[in-house]
Formats: structure tokens, sequence, C-alpha cells
């Protein structure tokens, strides 16, 4: 069964009349009876009682005219969608859902203004998750920091930006007038564990070979609870500079060691990609972040693998 034939068979369904089914179709009389001739033929039986004055459905035409208006339709759906579907580059990111949400916002305003074509698909989850769905396939970039992380062949890193880690705490804590906070000082202290937190694991060897121990009493995966909690004066929090917004907390810099994260733009190297994914490393790597102007010694081609910087180009 061919999709003309299908087409002839309901002009003619509609029309009742083959002549000007023909004209509709933009095919010759001819052409059109043989095609419904073969369909006819195919299906087991005549379409259409041809009467000199007029022509009518049989019970088979009536019976096959829904299933086969259904095929056409859904073809010419499928059509469209396709047609959609080449104009637009679908681009799965995935985002450490610890950076600072207005930072991503100007990012994907960004891309969303200069590159309409790219089609966002967008998850947030803690770096961990987001460093499994990209080896897996799921996501095609990600955006995040994963400290103390092993070396591995398949991860292709850029760097964006460079945060540095505090200890929010209240606004009457013993050391909120010091500006810093050395890690000798937090044994002892209670805490509210960020379940989204990068350094998690990292950090606690870091404390452990230092003689600090502290006491979790509030588990969160919520910024906004974990700072309510800390103005509360329930315990501190550790977590990037720019997430600690909130009247009655401020961020000291965790000191004797500091604590940074590097978050970066992150793929699998040598994966093919779309073209979105270079219109997303373009506006990354524009972007002021956080009102500093990073170091962008390296340009973009250089930024990228050979493999990936012919993916890339593809656009």
């Amino acid at each position: 069964m061919e999709m003309h034939q299908v087409r002839y068979f309901l002009a003619v369904a509609e029309a009742l009349n083959f002549t000007r089914a023909s004209e509709r179709c933009n095919v010759t009389q001819p052409s059109l009876s043989r095609a419904i001739k073969l369909l006819e033929e195919e299906l087991g039986g005549p379409l259409f009682r041809r009467e000199r004055e007029s022509t009518h459905l049989t019970d088979l035409g009536h019976m096959v005219r829904p299933h086969l208006q259904s095929v056409y339709d859904h073809s010419k759906l499928a059509k469209r969608l396709s047609k959609e579907f080449a104009t637009k580059w679908p681009l799965k990111l995935g985002i450490m859902s610890t950076v600072s949400p207005e930072e991503i916002v100007d990012l994907i305003a960004n891309i969303r203004t200069r590159h309409p074509e790219v089609e966002l698909r967008l998850c947030d989850a803690n770096a961990k998750d987001l460093r499994a769905r990209l080896l897996a396939g799921d996501l095609e970039v990600a955006i995040y920091a994963l400290p103390g992380e092993e070396p591995d062949d398949h991860i292709h890193s850029i760097p964006l930006f460079r945060e540095r880690m505090v200890l929010a705490v209240h606004r009457g804590h013993r050391l909120a007038k010091t500006g810093s906070f050395p890690v000798r000082e937090m044994n002892g202290e209670s805490y509210i564990h960020r379940m989204n937190c990068e350094f998690a694991g990292y950090a606690d060897k870091i404390l452990e070979q230092k003689g600090v121990t502290c006491k979790p009493v509030y588990w969160s995966e919520r910024d906004d609870w974990t700072l309510a909690m800390v103005a509360a004066g329930l315990g501190f929090a550790f977590m990037p500079l720019n997430m600690v917004k909130h009247p009655g907390v401020i961020g000291l810099p965790v000191v004797e060691p500091e604590f940074w994260r590097q978050v970066s733009l992150v793929s699998v190297r040598g994966r093919r990609y779309s073209p979105g994914v270079g219109s997303l490393v373009r506006e990354a790597m524009r972007k002021v972040w956080f009102g500093k102007e990073p170091d962008r010694a390296m340009d973009f081609e250089g930024a990228l693998e050979p493999a990936e910087s012919a993916a890339y180009a593809a656009e």
C-alpha cells in the first residue's frame, strides 16, 4: 500500500467523483483510477461502486475509510514533526543543584536570545548523579564540581568558575566577627548537613585528619531550609559563598585549610554531540560568572577535543 493510493482513495471518498478527485490531487484521472484499482486488489474487493451519474463507497470502502484516514493523518503529523525537529537542536543539559540559580538563568537566557534554534532540556541533581547520567548517555553535557574526583580518561572538562566554600553561621555566632572560620574551630559544633553537597565524603576525610568531629542535627536537600536553620542558631552549614543569601546568616571563609570548588562544563571525551552543544559552550565561556571576568586564556576551539570540535563545528 502506497501513501499516494491512500490519498487518492480519500479524495474520491470525499468528492464521490473521480474527475474532481484527480483535479484535487493534481494527477490525471487514469493514474488515479489505476492507483485505486491496485489498492482494491490489495484490500480484496471494490472500494467504490462506479455508476454513470455518481460514485458511492462500498461496504468495504466504508469500513476501511476511517482506518486509511487515520494512516494518512498520522503520516502528515510525522512529516510535520520531523520538519520541526530538523529546525530545532535539542540539548540535554544537567546542572548541579548547588550552583546559584541566578547564574544559570542568565546562561539560559543568553542561549535562548542568541541561539533560538537550541531547545534546552534541563535537569538538576547532585554532582555524582549528574556524572553517572552523563556517562550513561542520558545527558549530553553537565555543569558540576566534584572535589577529589579520580582522573578519568572518559571525561573532558572546561573550567567555568572557581568559588570559595564558607561556613554559614548565624549573626550571633562566637566567630561571626572574626572574618574567617579555622577548621579546628568546627570541632564539637552542630551542623546542618546539605545532602546535595559535592564535598560530602571529601571534606570528611580532611576533618578527620584534623581531629575535628561535628554533630549533624539536620539533613536537608534544600538550601533555603538549611539557611533558615542556620539563622535560627541550630548549627552551621558548609556551602558555596554565593549561596549564602539570608539576612540572618553570614558566610565565613574556611581557613587552615581553605576549600574551593572548581565548577566546569563536563562532557564525555570523543562522543558526538548535537550542534546545540557548541552554542552552549560558546555562551558558557563568554559569560562573566558572578561578576568576575574569568581567565579565558584558551580560545573556544582550544577548549575542545578534536573529535568534539568537529561535532560542534557541524552546526
